[in-house]
């Protein structure tokens, strides 16, 4: 036998040895597994792997908005990215959530995160208020020309709570949900010198535009001007003078509307719109000129009350909690609007003083003097509107909310500590 039939025989032999050795080790490999249960669980696992690949293949859900979804190849194919950015947290609901409904009992809120301007104001303070106990956490963006850092003290230790200096007139970018605008001076001595109805609002809605945010805009009776409707109801286009004293403000108004509304039709960004009716109640401004206001410092201060004209001109007063409600449920809805929050009950400024006087004083005198310029003879809200879309409809009257509006007047102008002002006072 040659060299090479040697090499070929030791060649078999390696290659019939190694076919063996590999038998052998399947053969251990598998009776290995047998033995210690692993066919099982590597079945088990399979079989796992499968059913999962199954489910997300099948359906993969993202974050469209508060309480909806939509498929991921929807927005592949989308030629509008999703518009909403949400910023949420799960917590658990304990507190407060009148406005929009009540989540079922067992289940989990989201917290949003929301912006108010004009937050340390009268209105805004009392929604901070109420944002905060419903557990969302809250952005305070306030210049401080009307408003008061004293109205939000006791949230400055709340890890939900931010407050910032800043006039909305000047651009800010902020990620936060939804957007209440409610900077504004309202009464005739300081909206004649601070104007933030066009410029601010247009900031605003463009914040909202780049971060998804719903926007709520505070509007007002006055867009209705001197009305020529009684009630005013929102089809009501008013009656206002554009060249008034007062128009920046009325047109202001008005303008801060057409501007909501564009940016909706236009930009499809959520908008809500709210139109104010007089509101009073604890953290108004003492001496601001409002009707309220002016006769209950009057009459705190044995000084006249000064009713302007021959005091039958009316207004409709509404506690500052029913606004709030009013707002929450607007905000929390799928109505645009314009809806009317104000309280249906007419006074004329006659009445309100007498009322005043027997809350306070009734030996308060009564002084008369003349009208000021484009003063509305009427005003008085149709609600029917917000009853119907928004179930909400005033609870509190002016016998029932004047006298806790007194109790803070009184605590701020005389110093009685024995009232705390920075509660919110409802009833």
């Amino acid at each position: 036998m040659g060299c090479d039939d040697n090499h070929e025989v030791i060649q078999k032999n390696y290659i019939n040895k190694h076919s063996m050795m590999k038998r052998f080790s399947l053969r251990n490999s598998i009776q290995y597994v047998l033995e210690k249960q692993r066919f099982v669980c590597l079945l088990i696992g399979i079989s796992m792997s499968i059913v999962v690949l199954s489910v997300v293949s099948v359906s993969s859900p993202i974050i469209k908005s508060d309480f909806e979804t939509i498929n991921i190849q929807d927005t592949i194919v989308s030629h509008n990215p999703i518009p909403r950015r949400i910023a949420f947290e799960l917590v658990d609901e304990t507190d407060h959530v009148n406005a929009g409904g009540k989540v079922p009992l067992g289940l989990k809120r989201k917290i949003k995160r929301i912006l108010v301007t004009g937050g340390a104001g009268f209105v805004g303070s009392h929604l901070v208020d109420r944002l905060i106990a419903r557990g969302d956490s809250v952005i305070v963006v306030d210049n401080f020309f009307t408003g008061k850092k004293e109205n939000l003290l006791h949230h400055f230790k709340n890890s939900r709570f931010e407050l910032i200096r800043h006039d909305v007139v000047e651009p800010i970018l902020l990620e936060v949900d939804q957007i209440y605008h409610l900077a504004c001076p309202a009464s005739p001595v300081h909206y004649k010198y601070h104007k933030t109805n066009v410029m601010g609002t247009l900031n605003m809605l463009g914040l909202a535009k780049r971060v998804g945010a719903r926007f709520l805009i505070t509007s007002t009776s006055e867009v209705y001007g001197d009305p020529l409707q009684h009630p005013q109801a929102e089809t009501y286009w008013g009656n206002v003078n554009p060249i008034g004293v007062r128009s920046c403000y009325d047109e202001g108004k008005r303008t801060a509307e057409t501007l909501s509304m564009d940016y909706h039709r236009g930009l499809n960004i959520e908008v809500r719109i709210a139109r104010i009716f007089n509101t009073y109640g604890p953290r108004m401004c003492i001496d601001d000129g409002r009707v309220v206001s002016n006769f209950v410092a009057q009459a705190l201060r044995k000084e006249p009350m000064t009713v302007y004209g021959d005091g039958k001109q009316t207004r409709s007063f509404q506690y500052v909690s029913d606004l709030v409600e009013g707002l929450m449920r607007l905000m929390e809805g799928d109505h645009v609007g314009p809806f009317n929050l104000g309280n249906p009950g007419e006074f004329t400024m006659l009445e309100l003083a007498k009322v005043v006087q027997e809350t306070i004083d009734p030996n308060a005198k009564i002084e008369f003097r003349p009208n000021t310029e484009d003063d509305p003879h009427k005003r008085k809200p149709d609600i029917t509107k917000a009853k119907q879309l928004l179930g909400w409809e005033p609870v509190v009257s002016l016998r029932q909310g004047l006298p806790m509006m007194v109790d803070d007047f009184r605590q701020r102008i005389f110093g009685d500590d024995k009232q705390d002002s920075g509660s919110l006072l409802t009833i």
